[in-house]
Formats: structure tokens, C-alpha cells, sequence
């Protein structure tokens, strides 16, 4: 589970994570890497296009700011597939996303190997057009900043040079509501009442200033504007220039208020002027009152100025989008898509570029399968049979590992004359013109050679599936393998408790398809048989808490005991009514004051009266909130009181189960207070 340090520690981390990137030594790795910021984007991208179109695979890998926004909200074995979608969800609308590893690789028939073309991005949460709204806001986990920075990562590079990763529709929906705002001129100003005499007087200078002009006063011969009895600064300030082939002042050295004057003063006693706005070189903006003939060509002017401005937020939007282009690409490719462990990274990639994820996890697959049809994951290839798993040595499925044990010559970057090591998969490495098959070691943790990696197992992994790449011919595609096939779009939802789900059907715990599953500390969950209780009293412990219950329902009653953290536990029962009954005898017991409730069993559990307890569909709620309380009982209490109402349906109810609660254990209850 992670730890999550105070704000300070954060501080400290970035301080280092930032002090190590801003060095100008770089890593000692000689890996090809392409590199890919704001600078050299574009020609990236197109280099980028044509590699993608001749991949047989694209692996993929994500770095992010962290990973779980409270301990709790960490995989637990005690979470049901829907709750697992919850807390992913969490995390990829919370965290941020820092580097994306992109790496198409194409079999070469003709020598018989892989070429992989590693593509690490730098990306950065940057609203760079629209300064009046809110930033953009994301968490950061000091464990997760503190193990990039252990690997050298350059958060120089991808706070100065990440590209943006806003979505698109969001970005064209807001600069549509900035442009409606910034041509004030299209409706009449905001009411602005002159009161000041200094208002009054340069309203009525402005005004007699643009009636001369436009009743034709003399103008001199470099341009500048002639006024009788206006100092220097009113010349300096209105010049004569022609703007779309009318007559216009451009005003210069005025302040906002000023400016706002100024409109006004157009508005209300010019038809034939109007008042415009145009963006310069490097965001400056220039205004300018223009002369027209009639009202249709004031009317012209304005729409033409306006569909230059929709011309110009159009190339903005999409420059600012920046990485959703690699998004796009891939999605429009329908390439298959290869990760390692990768949910979450879908998840993200959805959240940041498609769209709001879905409340639940079968609308998110849905959408998904039509963004990205082909999704494998090569840590549920690892598990596909019991040949890999003993090649992988007692289930050591993290990349680094599958990429070590599966991939050792390429791991190595050398030749090698083991006959084990030979026969890998080979691959070579492409960037720009520069093709390699010897190198030294990547650096880990880094996304683009992540994606290698990824990439290269998945290779391996094939093979020993019985996949023969020198037979592959190049017009087959490789999701369509019929060795391949029955894996395609089957993910872990949950490592922790193998939960899997289909992104082509959505259903989920696909478990009859030859995927072995490890030893769980809880064998047999079952989701109804569980309460949930918290805010007990601190020196319980999970043996205490047992032993409490089992003197009411019997020595067997409780199977098991998981803790979510220090203020909150499951606890399962070995019966499902168990868990009605608990929670009714608790609430009767904290309306009595009685000393039969002084003297029960649960006395020592409901102590300070701050305990809490409800059903398991009160922690999918609670996990379903945006909020995200460090410890567990916190967070139930900001989600509300609303998970009362769920622990008995009706009075009537209650009043039933309370009855026949007590009438089983009267004399286990009484035998007990009074023995």
C-alpha cells in the first residue's frame, strides 16, 4: 500500500525531483530515444504518422503523478469489480499525466526481426489559451514524485516543454465562450454609467475627436492626424491606418477603462464607426475604430472580423491540443494496442482526451472499445498458461522483470551466443535514420523505453503462445490471430484480486479462460456477507473486533477480518443475515442506555459512540465520492449521513429482524451479562 507523507514532504520531494532534472548531466544511457517536446512536435508526429501506419503493434506507457489519492482508495482483495472501476476512476481524473510512451513496431520478413520505433512524449496539464479561466488542478504523490526522480526524470523538460493534454471539445467550447466575450461589439456594452468628471470630460473629447476625423479633417503626409488645438499626446496616441480597405484610427496608449470609454462613446453616437478588435503579433491585440460607408457595411465588417477571429481560435485550439493528435492517430489507426498492466493508462487516456469517465465500468468499456478496438495486455499474457508463469519465475510479472526474464539479449543490448538468449525475438531499435541493435540499458521508469519494453515482451510473450513470426505475412493483422485472439481486450481490473474484464463485452472476473490465479489471502468473498464498520475506538484490533462479535452470533460467525486502514474494517460473516442483524443490534444498542447495553458483548466496539456500520453497498458509495479523505472514516463522514437510509429498507423490517435477532440469542446474550 502507499504512504502518503504531509504537504511538506511533497515539497521536498519536488525540490529534489526538480534540482536532479534541472543538471545538466543526463542519464549514461546510450538507448535510442526520440525525444518528442513542444519544439520538435510537429515534424515528430508526421514521422510519427508513418510508422504507425506500418506497425503491426503499438506498446504504450504512461507516467503519472500518482497513483491512489488515499490509502484506502489503494486495490484491496476485499473489492468488488464495480468498486475497482471507482477507485481507478478516481485516480485518473486526480492524477496527471507526465510523459506517454509511444513505440510502433513492424516485423521485417526480410530480416526476420522487429523494428521498434520508441517515441517518449512530454506532456503537461497547460492551459495555454485561456488565461481567465481556472488552472487546471492535479495531485501529486510524493512516493510516485519521488521514485521519477530516483530515475532521473526531467520535470524541467515536462513542466517548459510538455505538450498540452487538455481535450479538444473542451478547448473549443471555452475559446467559443472567451471570443463571445472579447467582441463586446457584436451587442450593446455593458451598462457603464459616466459619473466622474474625468469620465465626462474624455468622453466628450473623444467624441469631438472621431466627429472630425470622420467629417474629414486635414490628415498630413506621413499619416498622422491633424487636430486643432490637441496636444502631441492625442497624435501620438490615434494614428490613420486602413483596415480592410476602410479608413480607421488605431488607438494606442489607452488604459482598459479608458478603452471601455471609448466603446461606449462609438456605440451611442456613431452608426457609421465601429469599434474592433484584432490579435497581433505574439497575443498583442490592437483596437481600432473603423469608418463604413452604411450600417450593412459596419454589419459586413463585424462579420468579417469575427470569422477572422474563428479562423484564428481554430488554429489555436489545435495547436494547444498538441498530444490529442497522438490520441487521434492511434485511435483512428485501430492498430492493436499493446500495454503492460494497462487500465488505468486507459483510463486515463480516456479522461484526458476523449471525455468525462463513465460512472460505471461497462458504459466505460463501451466507449472505449470504440476508441481503441484492439487493447492486449501483456500481464494477462503472462498468466495465460502455466509454461510462462514457471518461465517467469513463481509470478514476478512486473515489467521490469517479464522484460529480464523474457528478453534478456535485447535487455542486454549485445549478442549473445547462449542458445536460450538466441532464440528471443530479435528486434532492432530505429530513430530518425539511425537503426541499432547494440545498446545499453534504457532508463527505466522512463515511458517511451517503458513502451520498448512493453513492446518486446509482448513479442516474446507471443512466441511462446506459438505464434511464428517468420511465417507472418505483412497484410495480416496481428489482432486476428486465432493463437492471439481469445486474449484480445481482456484486462485486470484489479491485480490484487485478478479481477478481469472484457472491453468488447463488458463483462467482468472472465476467469475460465486458462488464467491461473495466485493464492489469495482470502479465498471465498463473499460481497453480501460483509459490514463495513468504522470509527471505533483506536485500540481495537482486528482479533478484538472478532472476538466482540463472535460472543453474540457464535465462535464461527466471522470468517475473516480485513482492515481498510487504522479506523475502518470488513468484516465478513459466514451467513448473510448476520450482517442485517449486526447492524439492527448495534442501532438498538446505542438507543438504549440501559445497562444490558452497558454490559453487551459490542460494548467494547460501540465505545466513545462514534462507530459506524453499514452494508457493502455503502462503500461503493463512498468509494463512488470525489472527495478524498486521507483515513476512511473521514471520508464517510464527508460523504454524508445518506448511508443510514440504506441499512434497513423499512421499519416494518427491522422491527421483524430485531425480533427474531433477539429471540435466537436471549439466552447466549443474558447467559453472557450475567454469568
Amino acid at each position: 500500500m502507499n504512504t502518503h507523507r504531509p504537504v511538506r514532504a511533497l515539497s521536498r520531494a519536488l525540490s529534489r525531483a526538480l534540482s536532479n532534472s534541472s543538471s545538466s548531466v543526463q542519464p549514461s544511457s546510450t538507448f535510442p530515444l526520440k525525444n518528442v517536446t513542444k519544439s520538435n512536435f510537429e515534424p515528430a508526429l508526421a514521422e510519427l504518422r508513418r510508422h504507425v501506419a506500418a506497425a503491426d503493434f503499438v506498446a504504450i506507457d504512461l507516467e503519472m503523478t500518482g497513483i491512489t489519492s488515499a490509502p484506502w482508495r489503494d486495490s484491496l482483495e476485499f473489492d468488488r469489480a464495480d468498486v475497482c472501476y471507482l477507485k481507478v476512476k478516481d485516480s485518473a481524473e486526480k492524477f496527471a499525466v507526465l510523459q506517454f510512451g509511444v513505440c510502433p513496431f513492424r516485423w521485417d520478413s526480410s530480416k526476420q526481426y522487429f523494428i521498434a520505433h520508441p517515441h517518449n512524449f512530454y506532456i503537461f496539464p497547460r492551459q495555454e489559451i485561456l488565461a481567465t479561466n481556472p488552472a487546471y488542478e492535479f495531485l501529486c504523490q510524493t512516493t510516485s514524485i519521488d521514485f521519477l526522480a530516483k530515475y532521473q526524470f526531467d520535470f524541467n523538460i515536462c513542466i517548459h516543454e510538455g505538450q498540452e493534454i487538455e481535450a479538444l471539445r473542451h478547448l473549443s467550447l471555452a475559446y467559443e465562450d472567451e471570443l463571445l466575450a472579447k467582441w463586446s461589439n457584436l451587442k450593446e456594452p455593458v451598462h457603464m454609467p459616466v459619473v466622474k468628471m474625468a469620465d465626462t470630460l474624455f468622453t466628450e473629447r473623444m467624441k469631438n475627436i472621431f466627429t472630425e476625423w470622420r467629417d474629414g479633417l486635414l490628415r498630413n503626409s506621413n499619416g498622422e492626424l491633424q487636430l486643432q488645438g490637441n496636444s502631441n499626446d492625442s497624435q501620438q496616441q490615434l494614428r490613420i491606418i486602413f483596415f480592410k480597405m476602410r479608413p480607421a484610427l488605431s488607438l494606442s496608449g489607452f488604459t482598459s477603462h479608458q478603452l471601455r470609454l471609448i466603446h461606449l462613446v462609438i456605440r451611442r453616437h456613431f452608426q457609421d464607426l465601429a469599434y474592433v478588435q484584432i490579435n497581433g503579433e505574439k497575443t498583442c491585440q490592437q483596437r481600432l475604430v473603423v469608418r463604413t460607408d452604411s450600417k450593412d457595411d459596419r454589419e459586413l465588417l463585424m462579420k468579417e472580423v469575427k470569422d477572422e477571429h474563428c479562423r484564428q481560435a481554430e488554429v489555436k485550439v489545435q495547436a494547444a491540443v498538441g498530444f490529442r493528435h497522438v490520441i487521434d492517430l492511434l485511435s483512428s489507426e485501430q492498430k492493436l494496442i499493446v500495454g503492460h498492466n494497462c487500465f488505468l493508462d486507459i483510463a486515463h487516456i480516456y479522461s484526458k482526451f476523449v471525455g468525462p469517465l463513465p460512472s460505471t465500468a461497462e458504459e466505460f468499456v463501451s466507449s472505449v472499445n470504440k476508441c481503441f478496438p484492439y487493447v492486449v495486455d501483456t500481464k494477462m499474457l503472462l498468466n495465460a498458461n502455466n509454461v510462462l508463469q514457471q518461465r517467469m519465475k513463481k509470478s514476478q510479472t512486473s515489467l521490469s522483470s517479464a522484460f529480464a526474464m523474457l528478453c534478456p539479449q535485447i535487455a542486454l543490448g549485445k549478442k549473445s551466443t547462449d542458445l536460450a538468449f538466441q532464440s528471443c525475438v530479435k528486434v532492432e531499435v530505429q530513430v530518425d535514420d539511425l537503426r541499432s541493435s547494440n545498446w545499453n540499458s534504457g532508463a527505466k521508469h522512463e515511458a517511451g523505453y517503458d513502451a520498448f519494453m512493453t513492446g518486446c515482451v509482448f513479442a516474446q510473450t507471443c512466441s511462446h503462445l506459438g505464434i511464428d513470426f517468420q511465417s507472418f505475412l505483412p497484410s495480416e493483422h496481428l489482432a486476428h490471430n486465432e493463437k492471439l485472439q481469445k486474449h484480445i481486450n481482456l484486462l485486470y481490473l484489479s491485480w490484487s484480486n485478478r479481477d478481469i474484464i472484457d472491453l468488447t463485452s463488458g463483462k467482468k472476473n472472465a476467469v475460465s479462460l486458462g488464467y491461473t490465479n495466485h493464492k489469495k489471502r482470502y479465498p471465498e468473498i463473499l460481497f453480501e456477507n460483509i459490514a463495513l464498520i468504522w470509527g471505533f475506538p483506536s485500540k481495537l484490533k482486528a482479533r478484538d473486533i472478532r472476538e466482540c462479535i463472535s460472543k453474540v452470533f457464535g465462535p464461527t460467525s466471522v470468517t475473516s477480518i480485513y482492515h481498510l486502514d487504522e479506523t475502518a474494517v470488513f468484516v465478513q460473516f459466514n451467513k448473510e443475515k448476520f450482517v442485517s442483524e449486526f447492524l439492527i443490534l448495534k442501532e438498538t444498542l446505542e438507543r438504549s442506555d440501559g445497562p444490558v447495553s452497558v454490559l453487551h458483548p459490542l460494548a467494547g466496539l460501540l465505545e466513545g459512540g462514534n462507530t459506524q456500520a453499514a452494508n457493502y453497498e455503502t462503500y461503493k458509495d463512498i468509494c463512488s465520492s470525489p472527495s478524498s479523505k486521507i483515513l476512511f472514516a473521514d471520508q464517510a463522514d464527508a460523504v454524508g449521513t445518506k448511508w443510514k437510509n440504506k441499512l434497513i429498507e423499512s421499519k416494518a423490517a427491522m422491527e421483524s429482524l430485531e425480533r427474531e435477532s433477539f429471540g435466537e440469542k436471549n439466552e447466549v446474550n443474558t447467559a453472557f451479562v450475567f454469568c
